[in-house]
Protein backbone atom coordinates (compact mmCIF):
# COMPACT_ATOMS: atom_id res chain seq x y z
CA UNK A 1 0.00 0.00 0.00
CA UNK A 2 0.94 3.49 -0.83
CA UNK A 3 0.31 6.94 0.02
CA UNK A 4 -1.01 9.21 -2.63
CA UNK A 5 -1.03 13.27 -2.03
CA UNK A 6 -3.24 15.17 -4.59
CA UNK A 7 -4.68 18.74 -4.58
CA UNK A 8 -8.96 18.99 -4.08
CA UNK A 9 -10.85 22.04 -4.38
CA UNK A 10 -9.66 25.07 -3.02
CA UNK A 11 -6.15 23.83 -2.61
CA UNK A 12 -6.94 21.20 0.63
CA UNK A 13 -4.43 18.36 0.37
CA UNK A 14 -6.28 15.41 -0.05
CA UNK A 15 -4.45 11.79 0.77
CA UNK A 16 -5.06 8.69 -0.60
CA UNK A 17 -4.13 4.61 0.28
CA UNK A 18 -3.58 2.89 -2.93
CA UNK A 19 -3.12 -0.54 -3.41
CA UNK A 20 -3.71 -3.43 -5.79
CA UNK A 21 -2.91 -3.54 -9.07
CA UNK A 22 -2.63 0.07 -10.83
CA UNK A 23 -3.45 -1.29 -14.16
CA UNK A 24 -6.77 -3.18 -12.79
CA UNK A 25 -10.03 -1.50 -12.76
CA UNK A 26 -10.69 1.35 -9.98
CA UNK A 27 -12.38 0.64 -6.56
CA UNK A 28 -12.73 3.87 -5.16
CA UNK A 29 -13.81 3.94 -1.18
CA UNK A 30 -15.16 7.13 0.91
CA UNK A 31 -15.37 6.75 4.71
CA UNK A 32 -18.02 7.60 7.02
CA UNK A 33 -18.15 10.89 9.34
CA UNK A 34 -15.28 10.58 11.99
CA UNK A 35 -13.34 7.68 10.09
CA UNK A 36 -10.37 7.90 7.84
CA UNK A 37 -9.30 5.87 4.79
CA UNK A 38 -7.54 3.36 7.00
CA UNK A 39 -11.36 2.18 8.16
CA UNK A 40 -11.79 0.76 4.38
CA UNK A 41 -8.07 -2.00 5.22
CA UNK A 42 -9.84 -5.30 5.50
CA UNK A 43 -12.08 -4.39 2.19
CA UNK A 44 -9.59 -2.56 0.63
CA UNK A 45 -6.86 -5.48 1.09
CA UNK A 46 -9.32 -8.29 -0.35
CA UNK A 47 -10.62 -6.37 -3.14
CA UNK A 48 -6.55 -5.49 -4.21
CA UNK A 49 -6.27 -9.03 -5.74
CA UNK A 50 -8.43 -8.16 -8.34
CA UNK A 51 -9.00 -4.02 -8.65
CA UNK A 52 -6.83 -1.07 -8.21
CA UNK A 53 -7.67 -0.16 -4.77
CA UNK A 54 -7.86 3.83 -3.75
CA UNK A 55 -9.38 4.40 -0.32
CA UNK A 56 -9.50 8.69 0.38
CA UNK A 57 -9.09 10.32 3.54
CA UNK A 58 -12.13 13.29 2.84
CA UNK A 59 -11.09 16.57 3.86
CA UNK A 60 -10.53 17.16 7.70
CA UNK A 61 -9.54 13.74 8.19
CA UNK A 62 -6.63 11.62 8.41
CA UNK A 63 -3.58 12.92 6.23
CA UNK A 64 -6.13 15.16 4.36
CA UNK A 65 -6.24 18.68 5.17
CA UNK A 66 -8.27 20.28 7.77
CA UNK A 67 -9.59 23.70 6.15
CA UNK A 68 -12.12 24.28 8.31
CA UNK A 69 -14.70 24.66 5.62
CA UNK A 70 -16.50 21.56 5.39
CA UNK A 71 -19.95 20.39 3.08
CA UNK A 72 -20.88 17.39 0.80
CA UNK A 73 -20.41 19.35 -1.83
CA UNK A 74 -16.93 20.24 -1.10
CA UNK A 75 -16.27 16.88 -0.71
CA UNK A 76 -17.88 16.09 -4.02
CA UNK A 77 -15.51 18.88 -5.67
CA UNK A 78 -12.67 16.88 -3.95
CA UNK A 79 -13.60 13.50 -4.91
CA UNK A 80 -14.27 14.71 -8.29
CA UNK A 81 -10.95 16.88 -8.74
CA UNK A 82 -8.98 13.29 -7.35
CA UNK A 83 -10.83 11.33 -10.21
CA UNK A 84 -9.71 13.35 -12.81
CA UNK A 85 -6.14 14.01 -11.82
CA UNK A 86 -5.95 10.57 -11.73
CA UNK A 87 -7.32 10.39 -15.19
CA UNK A 88 -9.93 7.00 -13.40
CA UNK A 89 -12.59 5.94 -15.48
CA UNK A 90 -15.16 3.39 -15.24
CA UNK A 91 -14.86 3.75 -11.31
CA UNK A 92 -16.50 1.67 -9.06
CA UNK A 93 -17.55 3.98 -6.49
CA UNK A 94 -18.22 2.58 -2.64
CA UNK A 95 -19.13 5.10 -0.17
CA UNK A 96 -20.39 4.58 3.70
CA UNK A 97 -22.48 7.11 5.47
CA UNK A 98 -21.23 10.45 4.99
CA UNK A 99 -19.21 8.84 2.37
CA UNK A 100 -22.12 7.29 0.40
CA UNK A 101 -23.82 10.58 0.69
CA UNK A 102 -20.61 12.03 -1.51
CA UNK A 103 -20.87 9.00 -3.99
CA UNK A 104 -24.30 9.67 -4.73
CA UNK A 105 -23.47 13.86 -5.24
CA UNK A 106 -20.31 12.54 -7.56
CA UNK A 107 -22.76 10.22 -9.31
CA UNK A 108 -24.70 12.97 -10.26
CA UNK A 109 -21.85 15.41 -10.98
CA UNK A 110 -19.81 12.62 -12.90
CA UNK A 111 -21.55 10.08 -14.49
CA UNK A 112 -19.24 9.36 -17.22
CA UNK A 113 -16.51 8.53 -15.22
CA UNK A 114 -18.42 5.98 -12.94
CA UNK A 115 -19.33 2.01 -14.21
CA UNK A 116 -20.52 1.01 -10.42
CA UNK A 117 -22.05 2.99 -7.60
CA UNK A 118 -22.25 0.77 -4.44
CA UNK A 119 -24.02 2.81 -0.86
CA UNK A 120 -23.25 1.48 2.11
CA UNK A 121 -26.57 2.38 4.89
CA UNK A 122 -27.09 6.07 3.33
CA UNK A 123 -30.17 7.88 1.76
CA UNK A 124 -29.51 11.02 0.86
CA UNK A 125 -30.42 13.82 3.84
CA UNK A 126 -33.97 13.60 5.16
CA UNK A 127 -35.52 15.71 7.94
CA UNK A 128 -34.14 14.33 11.66
CA UNK A 129 -33.33 15.43 14.66
CA UNK A 130 -30.18 14.10 16.40
CA UNK A 131 -28.30 16.09 18.86
CA UNK A 132 -24.35 17.06 18.39
CA UNK A 133 -22.21 14.74 20.54
CA UNK A 134 -19.74 16.26 23.04
CA UNK A 135 -16.43 16.57 21.43
CA UNK A 136 -14.38 13.85 22.80
CA UNK A 137 -11.08 14.93 24.75
CA UNK A 138 -7.70 14.61 23.09
CA UNK A 139 -6.94 14.48 19.96
CA UNK A 140 -8.53 12.84 16.93
CA UNK A 141 -8.23 11.51 13.20
CA UNK A 142 -10.33 14.21 12.56
CA UNK A 143 -10.94 17.46 12.76
CA UNK A 144 -14.30 18.11 15.24
CA UNK A 145 -15.47 21.16 13.23
CA UNK A 146 -16.65 18.27 10.51
CA UNK A 147 -19.32 16.75 12.77
CA UNK A 148 -21.73 20.41 13.07
CA UNK A 149 -21.06 20.83 9.53
CA UNK A 150 -22.35 17.64 8.30
CA UNK A 151 -24.88 17.06 11.27
CA UNK A 152 -26.60 20.65 9.60
CA UNK A 153 -26.50 19.21 6.25
CA UNK A 154 -27.66 15.65 7.06
CA UNK A 155 -30.94 17.00 8.47
CA UNK A 156 -32.11 18.13 5.28
CA UNK A 157 -36.29 19.19 5.52
CA UNK A 158 -36.24 20.15 1.94
CA UNK A 159 -35.31 16.46 0.87
CA UNK A 160 -33.39 18.54 -1.77
CA UNK A 161 -31.27 15.48 -3.24
CA UNK A 162 -34.24 13.16 -3.54
CA UNK A 163 -36.12 14.83 -6.96
CA UNK A 164 -32.38 14.14 -8.37
CA UNK A 165 -31.68 10.15 -7.72
CA UNK A 166 -33.90 9.85 -11.32
CA UNK A 167 -30.89 11.16 -12.55
CA UNK A 168 -28.53 8.39 -11.53
CA UNK A 169 -27.77 6.43 -15.09
CA UNK A 170 -24.87 4.21 -13.36
CA UNK A 171 -26.04 0.65 -12.15
CA UNK A 172 -26.06 0.92 -8.34
CA UNK A 173 -26.25 -0.84 -5.37
CA UNK A 174 -27.91 0.19 -1.97
CA UNK A 175 -26.22 -1.85 0.94
CA UNK A 176 -28.99 -1.94 4.32
CA UNK A 177 -28.14 -3.00 7.66
CA UNK A 178 -30.92 -3.92 8.93
CA UNK A 179 -32.48 -3.42 12.20
CA UNK A 180 -29.64 -2.65 13.88
CA UNK A 181 -28.67 0.39 12.35
CA UNK A 182 -29.96 3.89 13.02
CA UNK A 183 -30.95 4.91 9.91
CA UNK A 184 -34.62 4.44 8.41
CA UNK A 185 -34.26 1.04 6.29
CA UNK A 186 -37.40 2.27 4.81
CA UNK A 187 -35.81 5.34 2.89
CA UNK A 188 -33.28 3.04 1.23
CA UNK A 189 -35.98 1.32 -0.09
CA UNK A 190 -37.23 4.32 -0.96
CA UNK A 191 -34.08 5.76 -2.99
CA UNK A 192 -33.83 2.14 -4.27
CA UNK A 193 -37.25 2.39 -6.36
CA UNK A 194 -35.92 6.40 -7.20
CA UNK A 195 -32.62 5.25 -9.08
CA UNK A 196 -33.27 3.84 -12.85
CA UNK A 197 -31.11 0.60 -12.16
CA UNK A 198 -30.65 0.00 -8.82
CA UNK A 199 -30.82 -3.47 -6.13
CA UNK A 200 -31.67 -3.41 -2.51
CA UNK A 201 -29.72 -5.67 -0.02
CA UNK A 202 -30.10 -6.13 3.55
CA UNK A 203 -27.08 -7.48 5.57
CA UNK A 204 -28.33 -7.63 9.86
CA UNK A 205 -24.84 -6.08 10.87
CA UNK A 206 -25.89 -2.76 11.91
CA UNK A 207 -24.74 0.92 10.33
CA UNK A 208 -21.47 0.00 9.89
CA UNK A 209 -21.51 -3.10 7.64
CA UNK A 210 -18.50 -3.67 5.98
CA UNK A 211 -17.01 -3.45 9.29
CA UNK A 212 -19.60 -5.37 11.50
CA UNK A 213 -19.61 -8.36 8.79
CA UNK A 214 -16.72 -8.24 6.36
CA UNK A 215 -17.43 -10.97 4.50
CA UNK A 216 -21.02 -10.60 3.72
CA UNK A 217 -20.47 -7.46 2.87
CA UNK A 218 -17.63 -8.90 0.16
CA UNK A 219 -19.63 -11.16 -1.06
CA UNK A 220 -22.74 -9.02 -1.58
CA UNK A 221 -20.34 -6.49 -3.62
CA UNK A 222 -18.34 -8.54 -5.46
CA UNK A 223 -21.41 -11.05 -6.28
CA UNK A 224 -23.14 -8.15 -7.69
CA UNK A 225 -20.56 -6.70 -9.32
CA UNK A 226 -19.90 -9.79 -10.89
CA UNK A 227 -23.53 -10.33 -11.83
CA UNK A 228 -23.42 -6.96 -13.64
CA UNK A 229 -20.14 -7.40 -15.12
CA UNK A 230 -20.01 -5.64 -19.05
Amino acid sequence: MKTLALTGADGVHISLQESGDPGAPPVVLLHALGDTAGDWRTIAGALAADYRVLAVDLRGHGGSGRPGKYSFELMRDDVAIVLEALDLRNVILVGHSMGGVVAYLVALAQPGRLARLVIEDAPPPYPRTRALPEQPPGELPFDWAVVPAIAGQVNDPSRRWWPRLPEITVPTLLVGGGNGSHIPQELLAEAAELIPDCALVTLEAGHNVHAAAPHQFLNAVTGWLGERAP
